[in-house]
């Protein structure tokens, strides 16, 4: 085994064991964009968390790492905490640190998002991603997101065989869950596949860079969409709170208020209970009205 006596030489050994290795690609570059974030955090204005020696990084110094990764957001920063946590376990059962000092870093919580995207709003988005070449990719990530209610981490790293075209079927094996989902293509979106394929079917992923790198054709990474969709966003006059993230959550929240069970919905969304599905049935006011209205109709009562 290699000598490892600074936190960059413990992110070298990790890259190369099975536990990263095993990760879907994906979630590598998630862990890779987190781990390069935090060797750069510096503890003081000369010595950064890469350098320092492991038996020197303790409670304090994780705890001054968090506050700057905290920068960032709060999602950005609990993410990065948990992934160095990986590592730090790692050192720990190689007998170079006695205990994990991101264990005892209180994370912040995060309030859950309530915002949603507006029919008219998720058209005028895909009307301007799909009148660039450059940003079409990007409009399919999200389209797709929004119609099958997926993750967008999903989406982007979304495989040709994912697609059955002759049954106008997606076939996914969800990342965070493990959940079986096969959903019908609509025509609109079976379109918009079938042109897909013919400018990047030669290669693997549905929704790639349009211009390739290092002699491949790269998935997006989850900080690429965002400044991609900003982009997007920002050409289309949309309001800047919206993001990629929220279009499964208003994709499922248009179900339950269009009426649809939720057995029903979780087959299309991966959720193995109803009791997981309660972050995205909210009470809002069409299935306030909507349940007054059945039940003034039952009492036949006049509706208003």
């Amino acid at each position: 085994m290699m000598t490892i006596k600074t936190f960059d030489d413990l992110v070298g050994y990790y890259r190369t064991t099975p536990q990263f290795l095993s990760l879907r690609l994906p979630t590598q570059k998630s862990y890779d964009y987190c781990i390069e974030r935090a060797v750069r955090t510096f503890f003081s204005p000369k010595v950064t968390f890469g350098r320092t020696n492991i038996g020197k990084i303790g409670v304090s110094e994780c705890k001054i790492a968090y506050q700057e990764w905290l920068k960032s957001g709060i999602r950005t920063a609990n993410l990065t905490s948990t992934v160095i946590s990986v590592l730090f376990n790692m050192a720990v059962e190689l007998e170079l640190m006695t205990s994990n000092p991101m264990r005892l870093v209180k994370k912040m919580q995060t309030k859950p998002r309530k915002v949603m995207w507006t029919y008219d709003q998720v058209r005028q988005f895909l009307d301007t991603a799909y009148s660039e070449f450059e940003w079409r990719s990007i409009g399919l990530i999200v389209h797709m997101a929004y119609t099958f209610a997926q993750r967008i981490g999903d989406m982007r790293s979304l495989r040709w065989d994912n697609i059955n075209f002759e049954e106008r079927r997606l076939d996914l094996e969800q990342s965070k869950r493990r959940a079986e989902v096969h959903i019908p293509i609509t025509i609109h979106m079976y379109r918009m596949l079938e042109q897909q394929r013919k400018d990047f079917g030669f290669q693997e992923y549905v929704a790639p860079h349009p211009y390739p790198r290092n002699g491949g054709y790269a998935i997006y990474t989850d900080v690429d969409i965002s400044r991609m969709v900003n982009r997007v966003k920002e050409a289309a006059n949309l309001p800047k709170e919206l993001t990629a993230m929220d279009m499964r959550r208003t994709a499922i929240t248009e179900m339950v208020e269009a009426g649809v069970d939720t057995t029903q919905i979780m087959a299309v969304s991966g959720h193995n209970s109803p009791q997981s599905m309660s972050p995205y049935i909210r009470h809002t006011y069409k299935s306030a009205a909507s349940a007054l209205e059945r039940r003034q109709k039952n009492n036949g009562e006049q509706t208003y």
